[in-house]
């Protein structure tokens, strides 16, 4: 008997030890990293309680000079499984007619069970809006949990429809930017900040 092939993407139900796991990695990671890593933040699907998500977490580090990072960040990270990608923009939500050169970061992935989960680890400057989308998007979906259900249900169907992750958050891009259109007015009415209150 033959068994369905897995989806090239994979997003699973949540999973209540994701923040558990997310607090010893980024603990690891300030350790590793020093005081370079201004912040650390666990940030993405995985860090909203009771969204679908793919099994890889998402990690922003805000510094100060990315290129200071990029020198420094390669030897502690590479001892932890982690190498950096040559993916150096993040997207300009639709829109926006902000600079692109505004929404740089630095990335390094780590697909090694044995080093550990896997990771997508963001560099980001500190103040860049990408830094804040990042955090505006997981603490608006935290402030609201009714969209939760939707917004997994989608990823779901999108796992199950593409043949691979590029096309994955090609597709994706444009529904987080209807989540961030909705989460500004939220922000500004909230007093929300990306470092909290």
């Amino acid at each position: 008997m033959s068994t369905a092939p897995q989806p090239a993407v994979l997003v699973r139900p949540y999973d209540p030890a994701w923040p558990v796991r997310a607090a010893e990695l980024t603990a690891g990671l300030r350790a590793a990293l020093g005081p370079a890593a201004v912040r650390v933040e666990h940030i993405g699907s995985t860090a909203v309680p009771g969204m679908a998500a793919k099994p890889v977490y998402d990690v922003q580090i805000g510094v100060a000079d990315l290129a200071a990072a990029e020198r420094d960040f390669d030897g502690p990270l590479g001892a932890l499984g982690f190498r950096r990608s040559p993916h150096r923009h993040d997207h300009v939500p639709a829109g926006s007619d902000d600079d692109p050169q505004r929404w740089v970061k630095r990335l390094w992935v780590r697909r090694d069970p044995a080093a550990g989960p896997d990771c997508n680890l963001h560099v980001r400057l500190l103040g860049s809006p990408n830094e804040r989308l990042a955090l505006l998007f997981r603490d608006w979906f935290r402030a609201h949990p009714e969209a939760v259900p939707g917004y997994a249900a989608f990823k779901r169907a999108l796992a199950g429809a593409v043949a691979d992750h590029d096309t994955y958050a090609d597709v994706k891009d444009p529904v987080v930017d209807l989540v961030v259109a909705l989460a500004e007015p939220w922000a500004t009415a909230t007093g929300w900040s990306p470092y909290g209150s």
